[in-house]
Order: structure tokens, then sequence, then C-alpha cells
């Protein structure tokens, strides 16, 4: 069934007049939410630790900046753009004492609340807005006019409201004028987690690595290696982006086509497919979310050991070296601040 799909002319922005928004967190989305809902007239303030540097950010930005707690007591939607491993204890310390009836909690993502590390009341009405991109995105699209197209989903709604709400907020942030398709807290949290780690970030790195490592094992030089199999992965998903798989093969040489369509599958065989159905058995069963919550409340150890571990592979040495030589990136080498990565924080 396709899913329904709502544009400006289906919000109401009014519905959100003379309501206080408050954005928990300022880094990639947290900024772009707050600056978009601000230029669409929206009500804004800005829950943070005042010592952190995302808050100089924000008060540089114009906005009020209060400590978590404050914020969320001044607001009547409270909006929590922050990592999901910290929802919990944020909510707790300062959120759910001041979730108070006809209060509107919304978030980015499904996680915490499909998974169950926070537990609003009844009283309140409980939305995602999920942007489909990175907030520098979110925000860079909607100064220029346009918008980036995001999930909406309702898991209560004890005002009744909670749809027009949530799609007023959409409509503020912009992504109303590229369109909201309406989901499931289940199945945006399922479905993200899966192509986080099947495809988009798990299975593409596996791929890259793979590669890199056959060449190289083979003699090949690493610098070669690693531009056929890194750094043209973006021209090519570049094409699809634009216009999907059929965009791409129009724009590759026939060689590479019926390489493409010959020996891919190959490689992305049966066993692939069965792998991939075992991680989107562990997302669906909680196994998954129990792993991350578990590592985190373990201190993380295990986390930044795989981080360094990855840090110190030959294709990330290498690529640094020859990032160095390609002007146009700025900054292509250095790693982005942790505040101000993905798509959530």
């Amino acid at each position: 069934m396709p899913a329904r799909i709502y544009y400006e002319s289906d919000a109401n922005p009014a519905a959100l007049r003379g309501k206080t928004i408050a954005i928990i967190g300022y880094g990639s989305q947290g900024h772009a939410h707050a600056l978009n809902l601000r230029d669409s007239g929206q009500r804004v303030i800005v829950g943070l630790e005042p010592s952190r540097a995302s808050a100089a950010r924000a008060r540089a930005d114009g906005f009020a900046v209060l400590p978590v707690a404050e914020a969320a007591q001044r607001a009547d939607w409270i909006q929590i753009l922050l990592p999901d491993e910290t929802h919990a204890a944020v909510y707790e310390a300062a959120i759910r004492p001041h979730l108070s009836a006809g209060k509107v909690l919304g978030l980015a993502h499904g996680f915490s609340i499909h998974f169950k590390t926070i537990a609003p009341p009844p009283d309140v009405d409980v939305v995602m807005i999920a942007p489909k991109g990175p907030g520098h995105l979110v925000r860079r699209v909607y100064a220029a006019g346009g918008g980036v197209p995001a999930l909406l989903a309702v898991a209560q709604d004890a005002s009744g409201r909670a749809r027009e709400l949530a799609l007023a907020y959409a409509a503020g942030i912009g992504a109303a004028r590229a369109g909201v398709l309406e989901t499931s807290f289940k199945e945006e949290t399922e479905t993200d987690l899966f192509g986080e780690q099947a495809v988009l970030c798990g299975g593409l790195t596996a791929l890259i690595k793979a590669g890199f490592e056959t060449l190289v094992g083979a003699g090949y030089q690493p610098e070669i290696a690693y531009f056929e199999c890194l750094h043209e992965m973006k021209l090519i998903v570049d094409l699809i982006y634009e216009g999907g798989l059929a965009r791409m093969r129009d724009s590759i040489s026939n060689t590479a086509e019926y390489g493409d369509l010959t020996q891919g599958p190959s490689v992305i065989g049966e066993a692939t497919r069965q792998a991939m159905q075992r991680i989107l058995a562990r997302v669906q069963d909680g196994s998954f979310a129990r792993e991350w919550i578990a590592e985190n409340q373990a201190g993380g150890g295990n986390f930044r050991r795989l981080r360094a571990q990855e840090r110190a592979l030959l294709i990330e040495q290498v690529g640094e070296r020859l990032r160095g030589m390609m002007s146009w990136l700025e900054g292509g080498a250095r790693p982005a601040p942790a505040e101000a990565v993905g798509a959530r924080g």
C-alpha cells in the first residue's frame, strides 16, 4: 500500500500559534529545526547545558538558551534532538518532571519510544517528525526555498490533534514543501536501523573495505585501490541519488554496466540476503536495541575499541594522505565534531 503523503496545502501552521517549542540539542538536526521553525514564524527556545559549545552557537544564532529542565518547563512542545543513547537519562532527569498534560513530546527517530527506553505519560501527544537528510541539508534547502522530505508518525494522540500539530511542525521545518510521508514509530525505527546496518553504513563500509583489501592483497598499489573502491563511490551514489539506478547506468560506460549486471549478483547474493534477514530479525526482536543500551550502560568501551580499530586501517591512512591532495575538499581529511555528525544529533 503506497504511503500517505502530505504537502503544505494539508498543513495548518496556525495550530502552533502561541506555543513555545523547546529544541533539546543544537547539533546537526537541532540547529536546523530551530532556525527553520523560527524563520517560519514559530516561537523557539533551545534547551542545553549552558557550558556546551553548541550552547554558544545557539546564543550566537539569537536563541534563548536554557538548561534542559527549564526549557522543558516553559515549553508547550518539547522536541528531543539528541543521540538515542542519551534520551533516557535526559528525559528522566530534566523532561519527565515537566511533561504535563496537554504538552507535545516530539522526536526525530523512534528508537526510544519503540524500544521503551522512555515512557511518556498518557496525557501528552507523542509524535515524530524525521527529516530524511542531515541537518545541514535541512537548513540549506529550506533557506533556498525548498524542503527535505520527512517522515511523520503519531505514537500517542492525547489531544485529538496530534497529527495536525505534527504536520504544522513538519511544515515549519520545510518538509511539507517536499512531502511528508506518514509512517509509524515501529516502521521508522526498524527500517532505519536495518538500512543503517545492512546497506547505508555497515553494508557499504564493509563492501568498500573488502574491495580495497582484495586489490591490495593482489599486489595493486593502495592508492589506486582507494580511488577505485572508495573515492569514486561518491560519483556513483550521486548519480543514483539524482535519478535512480537507471540514471547511473545511463551515465557509466557499457563495459561498466555489463560488469554491474553480470557480476554484482555474485557479490551480493543469497548469502548476503540471508545475513540481511538475520540483521532485520535482530532489529525486530529488540536484540540490537538491548545490545546498544547495554553497551552504553557499560561505558561504551567496546564501541571505542571498534572505532579505534577502524581508524587504524590502511584504507584510512591512505585516504587521509590522498584527500590532502584534493583542494576542493574543505577540511576533507578531518573528521567533523561528534556533535555535528549524523542526522539526529
